[in-house]
């Protein structure tokens, strides 16, 4: 290819270090600028950095906005390997014709896995018994070592019944045997709740019914502090919450108060409200088990969201329709 053609081709930034495999195959179609040294960018820096690109392929790190766009007048695509689009401004993006991708579907299962062994790992107290056993402390067994909750059997209550959310019910209702009841802003068909062994119930009734809480829905302004101080004084003494929805869907210093105070049995988040700064509050409260947003951290998983973007971006630069553009 000479010099001149390269010109002419499109230019994408790709914003966060990838497999470079997977990135390879845009340099066929574009002027690619990588990121090697994986350093996020400040909002001015991005600015700069897209400001004479037409494609972007983004993580949640990267924040969308209408000045950004409004910089940035060339873009026609923004490609996140996220299946949430909480940090693009979807509205500013349609106003100036910018089309949306994200990877839906690839990471479900996966991320359902995590989710579940988060659940397990809360109510088994295995963070707090790790630390206890590698600070030297296990002198002898007894009865109530670290005695949690059982999960087999339970009522699970999930918020938020999507791919994740359905996923994780079929593992909590075929393998683990439990009672799986759920809120959604729609309740599901008949069909696939009879499928899953679901139950539908309101935020109040699933919060007061369950043993055991896990939020799986998308983040929105509505579902902002969702779970705060008066839903977890809703819940049953000892029972376990888990978030791998996003950070903003709990009050953090509720909840820490609350595994303080003994009326939430344990708890396990996997987002944090203004990751990847966490509150301290978080680090010293008992019982909870933190990881950092590693829900669909599986190789093949992220091996899979970053083609998706990639595959998304190839279609648009190439006059095609995106394989999964971000709707409504």
């Amino acid at each position: 290819m000479n010099h001149s053609l390269r010109h002419e081709l499109p230019r994408v930034l790709v914003a966060r270090a990838v497999f470079p495999d997977i990135i390879d195959p845009l340099r066929g179609v574009a002027d690619v600028e990588t990121t090697p040294d994986d350093d996020i960018c400040t909002p001015a820096v991005l600015r700069q950095r897209l400001a004479d690109k037409h494609g972007a392929f983004i993580t949640g790190s990267e924040r969308i906005d209408a000045a950004l766009l409004d910089a940035c007048p060339q873009l026609k695509i923004i490609s996140t390997m996220t299946v949430g689009v909480d940090h693009i401004d979807l509205a500013a993006c349609a106003e100036r014709g910018v089309t949306v991708t994200h990877a839906p579907d690839v990471l479900t299962e996966t991320t359902a896995d995590f989710g579940f062994a988060l659940l397990l790992a809360a109510a088994r107290q295995v963070g707090d018994a790790e630390r206890f056993l590698r600070a030297g402390q296990w002198k002898k067994w007894s009865v109530d070592l670290f005695a949690g909750a059982d999960v087999h059997g339970s009522v699970l209550g999930i918020v938020g019944m999507g791919r994740i959310g359905q996923a994780i019910a079929r593992r909590a209702a075929h393998g683990f045997n439990m009672r799986v009841l759920y809120h959604n802003r729609t309740p599901l068909q008949a069909h696939i709740e009879q499928a899953l062994g679901a139950e539908y119930r309101s935020l109040p009734d699933l919060l007061r019914q369950s043993q055991h809480v896990l939020l799986a829905l998308p983040y929105s302004p509505a579902a902002h502090h969702l779970v705060g101080a008066a839903e977890l004084a809703q819940m049953q003494a000892g029972a376990t919450l888990v978030n791998i929805a996003r950070g903003g869907v709990v009050d953090e210093a509720a909840l820490a108060h609350a595994l303080h105070s003994g009326q939430l049995g344990a708890a396990g988040l996997d987002v944090f409200e203004g990751e990847p700064a966490v509150n301290p509050v978080l680090l010293s409260a008992p019982r909870l088990v933190l990881t950092p947003h590693i829900a669909s951290s599986s190789i093949p998983t992220r091996r899979a969201m970053a083609q998706l973007a990639v595959d998304n971006l190839l279609a648009v630069l190439q006059g095609q329709p995106p394989l999964t553009p971000v709707t409504g």
